[in-house]
């Protein structure tokens, strides 16, 4: 699995948040939510779907464990802020360079893939981690929990110095 490199800018982005851990996870709960009212999101840029990850700034990832407390967003890209709708937040996911990486298959083979990034790829590579949102784009491909699902997984680096 060999990720393309990439370097986006800033995305303005609305959705919705909650603060969670692995052990305590509120996905679900958290997309019902946003998914519920994602029809009154109207200055929409396109139909992708963001999952975001925001760590604290502090978080070591070599001692990250199932109740590290982190916030997690179910939100879409907008053109602007001018529409935000009720129980929605607006969120600017910070521009920079990220590995983009393809995870197939159902949601349960997921916790291999991140491995795969933070225990294979990432120290071999010469790249380290960066301090910005980690996420998923579910695009067009994406099937909720199908073996024919495919989701982008975007991880914040930067070079090691």
């Amino acid at each position: 699995m060999t990720p393309r490199i990439e370097i986006i800018q800033d995305k303005k982005l609305v959705g919705k948040q909650l603060k969670m851990s692995l052990a305590e996870n509120k996905t679900p709960i958290l997309w019902k939510s946003f998914m519920q009212q994602r029809k009154e999101i109207t200055n929409l840029v396109d139909s992708d779907l963001y999952s975001i990850q925001v760590y604290d700034a502090s978080l070591d990832f070599r001692n990250f464990n199932p109740q590290t407390v982190f916030t997690k967003w179910a939100a879409t890209e907008v053109t602007d802020y001018n529409a935000i709708p009720n129980a929605m937040d607006s969120f600017i996911l910070p521009g920079g360079k990220y590995a983009v990486f393809i995870h197939k298959g159902k949601t349960s083979e997921f916790p291999k893939t991140m491995q795969y990034i933070f225990g294979t790829w990432l120290p071999q590579s010469k790249y380290t981690l960066d301090q910005r949102p980690h996420f998923e784009i579910l695009g067009e491909k994406y099937k909720n929990n199908s073996e024919d699902s495919e989701e982008e997984v975007w991880i914040p680096i930067r070079i090691k110095t």
